[in-house]
């Protein structure tokens, strides 16, 4: 199918609801798409916020369905922090003329205990969580092994890769940290979450929503590969800490279905919840080889003016994460650069895109190759 629009609120702190937020972003997909509502055939939304939030709405399509005023399937698909692009690819598979896709999340307004008790379940709950092992400390586990297996790669490694998301997103007027500057020294002497990570190692919860609307017309943008793989839910399952089986088996679909390789892709929005996470995916989704992806920070391939800009956004890290929102974000990024409205953190190259999407500790991961044509 084809992107016939996109659209996203601010991300941060915001005083609407979540149905509200989706409506918003639901709007300004619509508005840049030039079509109305009822072209929609369909609406697939993602949201995983009533676990833990204020608002304990559970039946989130209903609400959808009284902001529409409509009776035309709505379909909730929830799939944590890649609820957006597990959104995007059933959408994709439906088969309808028009579909709108949205996903929200309001944490900024959650108690720390509730996220960590509901959220964090998309840990392992009966061996992991019960130890303290949540996203951070998994994550920190993966970093420590890469660390390991590769002693050429270090912590400043990382560090820069936090920087220039957040250099990417002082950019970007809808991010989180806009206009906001964070140094490089800022992020080596942040504290330590979970050693080796840092805090400034780790993407910031924000509330937020974004929507993409789908259609079978011929459009400017096209998905030519759309890829999604399930896998295990504990680390501790995994043979190889260094890299995440789900991302090697999406990417390679993605690609097959698009008759692309790694080296065809512009620019690529990926998912940065941790430093050590945009490193490892630099090598799953094949730019550079295992214990090598560091050498793409440290040239500056991955910066804005390089050869491979990733995360242009800001990412995750700058952009922040409003978890089943960030993979349709990514899409709305894609859309924006390569119909040339990025302003000041505009690619060069921006004909071929990949948006990476990850939930839980790689337990759900999607890849779109979106195609300007």
């Amino acid at each position: 199918m084809y992107i016939k629009g996109a659209g996203m609120t601010n991300f941060g702190f915001s005083d609407k609801l979540s149905h509200q937020l989706a409506y918003d972003a639901s709007l300004d997909a619509l508005n840049n798409a030039d079509i109305n509502f009822s072209k929609i055939d369909a609406v697939v939304c993602s949201t995983i916020e009533w676990f833990f939030s204020v608002e304990k709405q559970r039946h989130f399509a209903g609400m959808l369905s009284s902001m529409f005023k409509t009776n035309k399937p709505i379909i909730r698909v929830p799939g944590g922090c890649a609820g957006g692009g597990h959104a995007l690819w059933v959408a994709n598979q439906l088969g309808y003329d028009n579909v709108l896709v949205v996903g929200v999340e309001k944490l900024m307004t959650c108690k720390s205990d509730a996220i960590l008790e509901e959220f964090m379940m998309a840990m392992e709950s009966r061996w992991e969580q019960q130890h303290g092992v949540l996203a951070p400390a998994s994550a920190a586990m993966g970093a420590g092994a890469y660390l390991r297996r590769f002693p050429n790669t270090t912590t400043d490694d990382l560090a820069m890769i936090a920087h220039k998301n957040h250099s990417n997103g002082f950019l970007n007027p809808k991010a989180r940290f806009y206009k906001k500057k964070v140094s490089l020294e800022e992020i080596k002497n942040s504290k330590v979450v979970a050693s080796p990570l840092r805090v400034m190692d780790c993407s910031i919860s924000v509330d937020g929503a974004a929507a993409v609307v789908l259609t079978k017309d011929k459009s400017d943008i096209q998905i030519v590969g759309s890829d999604l793989c399930t896998d295990r839910v504990a680390p501790f399952e995994s043979q190889d800490m260094t890299t995440w089986d789900a991302t090697c088996i999406s990417a390679k679909g993605a690609y097959e279905q698009a008759g692309l390789s790694p080296k065809d892709i512009d620019f690529v929005e990926l998912h940065d919840a941790f430093t050590n996470v945009e490193l490892i995916s630099y090598e799953d989704l094949g730019f550079a080889k295992k214990g090598e992806g560091a050498n793409l920070i440290r040239d500056g391939k991955v910066k804005i003016d390089g050869t491979l800009p990733v995360n242009p956004s800001g990412g995750l890290k700058s952009k922040g994460h409003p978890p089943s929102a960030t993979g349709l974000a990514q899409i709305y990024e894609i859309v924006e650069q390569m119909r040339n409205q990025a302003g000041d953190r505009q690619v060069t190259k921006k004909n071929i895109a990949l948006a990476h999407n990850i939930g839980g500790v790689g337990g759900t991961v999607t890849n779109h190759i979106l195609k300007r044509v």
